[in-house]
């Protein structure tokens, strides 16, 4: 295993690193300031289409998706190092790359599974960044972390047409809230009763202003409802019909798809948590070498040297993980790096959220307010230990695959 940068990945480091210092960062106040001002919350603030469009003139666009022929083709290692860097600004840089959240997914089903027509309507305005989408799985009234749970039904009409018929709730649909977010790809079953419980889903595609579609409310997140990301809401589809042919693969592939589309949002996930972790490293220092207590700086304190020293062994060791898992997806593929990529949804939130704990701590009543971001990355990365599948699950799962080999 060879985790040296090779010359492209050297490159766009160089760039990006450039392009987060001269544009990301400064923006991130004006984001806020422009937010206030506009005429609903959920719209977009002016910067970030600026943003989007430097980004783009330099070739810093859709750098998540290996396929040359829509994204940049890099692999899964060459996008890790990117990825971290974008963490550092996790509400702002990845939606300036094209690289955000649920539409990264949304964008890897398209280009797996969705047909010409389907590509040439929904995925073409997605990678160049016209629209965003939502991805409908997660329901409030069954444990949704067995994604064999949910209820939503997907039904032939019964009138003799060629359309679906979807009735059903969702909740914390990333992205839901933005206007722009004008497609869904939704899960629900289309055979309830099959006798596979893994083939009953399917995943269709329904458009944001099909009748019956209602954005019911959004949900927040720790007291935060994360206008950045264009919100998590709570969606209703109230015997909503679209044609047979927004149909994501075969009937029953919805269960498979999904997983398909977990794998790499996973490692992404974990990428960027490494750079909000960084970040927090980062604002400590800072902290610490600026603010006296008890007759000497913070710097000097036994305790806030242990807390940066351990954040600084943790996050060495959660990238060396991160890259490896990186290296054996683009080796041996998802399936064969099904371990790792478990391994790494464990420890990577759990551990970051932990150095972000230590960074709100030693920021004092700072930490928790509004005047730096520790607070928001804090209720960002610890969401990801219920995103993407719960730990316990991935727990579960690891264990079993580890004790098999004894049985």
């Amino acid at each position: 295993m060879d985790f040296a940068f090779d010359a492209r990945t050297e490159e766009l480091r160089g760039k990006l690193l450039a392009f987060m210092d001269e544009y990301v960062y400064p923006a991130e106040a004006v984001a806020e300031e422009q937010r206030a001002q506009l005429a609903s919350p959920w719209d977009t603030p002016a910067v970030v289409g600026e943003l989007k469009a430097e980004a783009r003139r330099q070739g810093l666009w859709n750098l998540f998706l290996p396929d040359s022929e829509y994204g940049a083709g890099l692999t899964n290692l060459q996008y890790a190092p990117l990825a971290e860097i974008t963490g550092r600004s996790p509400h702002l840089a990845p939606t300036a790359l094209n690289c955000a959240a649920p539409d990264t997914g949304n964008m890897e089903v398209l280009t797996q599974f969705g047909d010409e027509q389907q590509r040439k309507q929904w995925l073409e305005p997605l990678l160049a960044g016209e629209i965003r989408s939502a991805f409908a799985m997660t329901e409030p009234e069954v444990a949704s972390s067995d994604a064999t749970n949910i209820t939503t039904r997907i039904e032939r009409s019964s009138d003799g047409s060629a359309e679906y018929v979807i009735t059903g709730r969702k909740w914390y649909i990333s992205g839901a809230m933005n206007p722009d977010c004008k497609i869904f790809i939704v899960m629900g079953k289309t055979d309830p009763e099959g006798s596979d419980i893994r083939r009953q889903q399917s995943m269709v595609l329904v458009p944001r202003d099909t009748p019956g579609v209602e954005i019911r409310r959004a949900m927040q997140v720790y007291g935060y409802e994360d206008h950045s990301h264009g919100g998590h809401a709570e969606v209703v589809f109230h015997q909503a019909r679209v044609p047979v042919a927004n149909l994501v693969g075969e009937e029953g592939g919805g269960f498979a798809i999904a997983q398909a589309r977990l794998g790499p949002g996973r490692i992404h996930h974990c990428m960027r948590l490494i750079g909000m972790a960084e970040r927090a490293i980062e604002l400590m220092c800072r902290r610490a070498v600026s603010r006296t207590a008890f007759g000497k700086p913070l710097a000097q304190q036994g305790v806030v040297q242990n807390w940066i020293a351990d954040a600084r062994v943790a996050v060495e060791q959660l990238r060396l993980l991160v890259l490896k898992t990186a290296w054996m997806m683009d080796t041996v593929g998802n399936k064969g790096a099904h371990t790792e990529i478990q391994a790494i949804k464990i420890a990577t939130p759990r551990t970051v959220v932990d150095i972000l704990d230590k960074a709100v701590q030693l920021h004092g009543a700072g930490g928790v307010s509004q005047d730096f971001p520790l607070a928001e990355l804090w209720a960002s990365a610890r969401t990801l230990k219920l995103a993407d599948g719960p730990d316990e699950v991935h727990q579960r799962s690891l264990a079993h695959r580890e004790i098999k080999k004894y049985v």
